[in-house]
């Protein structure tokens, strides 16, 4: 795989407005998330008991610094992102990371390749709402297949774009796929400013709780 050197790699806000020009519907944004999003993203995710962690379009990696900052050293991260251009620049920023050039629509396969069987956070920087809504089938699909019980998926929405047909399509089908979905206030603090939706799948424990709540209901004790 292609890598920068450091001395010949553009800044992240430079890369990131050269990409989208090229291809605005595939990075959908003018400008890299900022440290305010990244901090929002992250905030649900306990990562002393994350033992892997993927990141779907980690792009010039304004999610990914913090991430390794805040994994513990046996932690698996792995970074799945089409540009290839940004791969690069992102396996010359983190060496110590993984980084794929691919599609998560090929996450399962991904996985099996790196060996590895069941992911405990997702991190998503995918512009949804410029996406087709087909792909979002597939896309959940696999997270479905890769997501631990009890894992967390968390993704962000720009403000501007929340009524679009991809943003809602979105919406419903985080709420199809995960026992809980929270939305944070809006980060001002981006461009352009944007709103976090933090994902639980359900574990066995809390299925197991909930069923024996149902119980005690309906037997009255």
């Amino acid at each position: 795989m292609f890598s920068y050197p450091k001395a010949l790699m553009p800044s992240p806000s430079r890369s990131f407005l050269a990409q989208f020009a090229r291809s605005p519907r595939t990075i959908g944004a003018i400008a890299p998330s900022s440290r305010a999003l990244a901090k929002t993203m992250l905030a649900p995710i306990e990562f002393a008991r994350v033992r892997t962690v993927v990141e779907f379009g980690p792009g010039t990696g304004a999610f990914t610094r913090m991430i390794a900052d805040r994994k513990r050293p046996d932690c698996r991260y792995l970074g799945i992102e089409l540009n290839h251009d940004f791969v690069g620049q992102l396996i010359a920023r983190f060496p110590g990371l993984g980084f794929v050039h691919g599609s998560v629509v090929d996450l399962g396969q991904i996985l099996r390749t790196h060996r590895i069987a069941t992911v405990d956070a997702i991190v998503s920087g995918l512009p949804w709402a410029s996406l087709p809504v087909s792909l979002q089938g597939a896309v959940f699909a696999e997270i479905d297949a890769a997501l631990a019980a009890g894992g967390v998926f968390v993704t962000f929405a720009y403000l501007h774009g929340l009524a679009l047909p991809g943003a809602v399509a979105l919406r419903r089908r985080l709420r199809r796929h995960f026992a809980t979905v929270r939305r944070s206030r809006p980060v001002w603090a981006n461009v352009p400013p944007a709103v976090a939706y933090f994902c639980h799948k359900a574990s066995p424990i809390a299925d197991n709780r909930a069923s024996f709540l149902s119980g005690e209901a309906q037997t009255g004790h």
